[in-house]
C-alpha cells in the first residue's frame, strides 16, 4: 500500500502517542490499518461531531457500502472483521436501527437504571471489603474495575456466574489489535455459540432478566430475527462492561495523579464531576470502526470518495483547544462541563451511558471514601494499558490503600438524594 498513508497502529509506540501524532497530522488523515486495510481517520472534535450527526444517506454504519470489503481487498481473516460485520445494532441505520435500539433501550430508561443503584452499591461494598482484607499491593483492575461492571451487566442479562470470566476473555481477544485473525475469529465464534446456548437456556428456564425479555420479543412478538437476537446480546454484553472497566481505571489513575482534585471530590462530594471530567480528559473509547461514505463527501475540507471507511478517533478529543480552551489538557473537576463525545453523538449515542455514569459514581465515591489515601504502588509509567485501537484503560493497577475508613461491610457511602 502507498507509503503516503499513516501506519496505524505504529509498532512499538504507545497507542495514545500514535493517536497524538495522528491528530497533529491533520483533522482528516488517510491511514493503513493492520492487514493493509485502508481507511480515513477523523481526528478533530468538529469533524467527529459533524460525522456522527450527519444523515446516514451520507455516512452509514452499514458495511455493504464499503468498496474494499465488497471487492475483496479486506482479508477474510482480518482480526477486526467480527466487529464491523454481522447483524448487530452497530452496523444498522435508519428504521432497522431504531427498531433494535428501541427494544434494547427499554431496559435502560432513567427509572430502571436508578433502580439498579442499591444492587450496584451492594456489589461495590462487597468488593471493597475484599480489597481491605487483601491489603497493599492489591490489583484494582482484577479486584474492582473488572468484577463490578461484569457483575452488573451479567446480572442484568442473566449470565451465570461461572461463565463470566469467559465472557471477559472473549471481549479482550476481540478488541485487542495484537490478536491474530484466528484468535479473533475463534473468540467471536465461541462467544456467539455461548450466546445461542444462553438463549436456549432462557427459553427453557425464563428469568427476570433482559435476555429473557429479548427472547420473548423474538418468540412472541416477532420483533427480532434469529441473528438480531444473538447479536443484540453480543453488543450489549461487550459494550455494557468494557468501557466502564476502563472508565473506573482511568478515573483512579487521574485522581491518584491529582491529589488536589481527589481532596475536592471527597470534601465536596463531586463524584458526578469526577466521572464527567474523566470521560472528557481520558475517554475509555479511543477509536471506533467505521462509518462509510455512501456518496462523495467532504469532512473538515477534505474530499473523500464514496465507498470509503472512516475511523472515528476519540482519543484526544478532550484535548481539543478549539472546543475546551487552552487548559484542555488539565484534569480539573471544577471546570464547567460543556459536553463531550465519550459516549458518541447522534443516533448511535451509547444506550448504556446512564448506567455507566451511575456505576462509576457509586464505585468511585465508595472506593475513595473507604480508602481516602489510596495511591499507586507503581510508577504511572509502568502501568500496562490495553493493546487496543478501540478502548483504553489500565490492565493492572496495584495500589497502596493508606488509611482505611471504618465503614461496615455492605454500607458504602450513600448516593445523595
Amino acid at each position: 500500500m502507498s507509503g503516503s498513508r499513516f501506519l496505524f497502529p505504529t509498532p512499538g509506540e504507545p497507542i495514545l502517542d500514535t493517536y497524538d501524532r495522528l491528530r497533529q497530522a491533520g483533522p482528516v488523515v488517510p491511514i493503513e490499518l493492520p492487514g493493509g486495510v485502508a481507511a480515513w481517520a477523523i481526528n478533530s472534535y468538529a469533524g467527529v461531531a459533524d460525522l456522527l450527526a450527519r444523515d446516514n444517506k451520507v455516512f452509514s454504519r452499514d458495511p455493504r457500502h464499503w468498496n474494499a470489503l465488497r471487492d475483496g481487498a479486506v482479508p477474510p481473516d482480518w482480526p477486526m472483521l467480527p466487529l464491523v460485520s454481522g447483524d448487530h445494532l452497530q452496523v444498522k441505520d435508519g428504521a432497522d436501527h431504531r427498531r433494535l435500539r428501541g427494544l434494547i433501550a427499554r431496559a435502560f430508561t432513567a427509572a430502571r437504571v436508578e433502580a439498579l443503584a442499591p444492587r450496584i452499591a451492594e456489589i461495590t461494598a462487597a468488593l471493597i471489603e475484599e480489597i481491605a482484607e487483601a491489603g497493599d499491593g492489591v490489583d484494582l483492575v482484577a479486584a474492582f474495575n473488572e468484577p463490578l461492571p461484569m457483575s452488573v451487566i451479567c446480572d442484568l442479562y442473566g449470565v451465570p456466574v461461572p461463565d463470566r470470566a469467559r465472557l471477559r476473555g472473549w471481549t479482550v481477544a476481540l478488541l485487542s489489535h495484537t490478536s491474530t485473525g484466528e484468535e479473533a475469529a475463534t473468540a467471536h465464534e465461541e462467544l456467539l455459540s455461548y450466546l445461542a446456548a444462553l438463549v436456549e437456556l432462557k427459553r427453557r428456564d425464563p428469568g427476570d432478566d433482559l435476555t429473557t425479555g429479548l427472547v420473548r420479543a423474538h418468540d412472541e412478538e416477532d420483533r427480532l430475527s434469529d441473528g438480531e437476537l444473538v447479536s443484540a446480546l453480543w453488543v450489549m454484553l461487550i459494550a455494557g462492561h468494557e468501557t466502564t472497566v476502563h472508565l473506573l481505571g482511568n478515573a483512579i489513575v487521574a485522581l491518584c495523579a491529582h491529589p488536589d482534585q481527589r481532596a475536592l471530590a471527597l470534601s465536596r462530594d463531586l463524584w458526578p464531576e469526577v466521572v464527567e471530567e474523566t470521560l472528557r480528559y481520558r475517554s475509555s473509547v479511543i477509536g471506533s470502526p467505521f462509518r462509510y461514505t455512501v456518496t462523495d463527501a467532504t469532512v473538515e475540507g477534505v474530499d473523500i470518495p464514496a465507498g470509503e471507511a472512516l475511523w472515528v478517533s476519540y482519543a484526544h478529543l478532550g484535548a481539543d483547544t478549539a472546543r475546551y480552551g487552552d487548559d484542555a489538557g488539565r484534569f480539573d473537576i471544577t471546570r464547567e462541563q460543556t459536553g463531550h463525545l465519550a459516549f458518541g453523538h447522534g443516533p448511535h449515542f451509547c444506550i448504556g451511558a446512564p448506567l455507566a455514569r451511575l456505576e462509576a459514581r457509586i464505585a468511585l465515591r465508595a472506593l475513595f471514601g473507604r480508602f481516602p489515601e489510596l495511591r499507586l504502588a507503581v510508577d504511572p509509567a509502568a502501568i500496562p494499558y490495553t493493546p487496543s485501537l478501540i478502548t483504553y484503560g489500565p490492565m493492572a493497577l496495584p495500589v497502596r490503600l493508606g488509611r482505611i475508613e471504618d465503614r461496615p461491610a455492605g454500607r458504602p457511602a450513600p448516593e445523595p438524594a
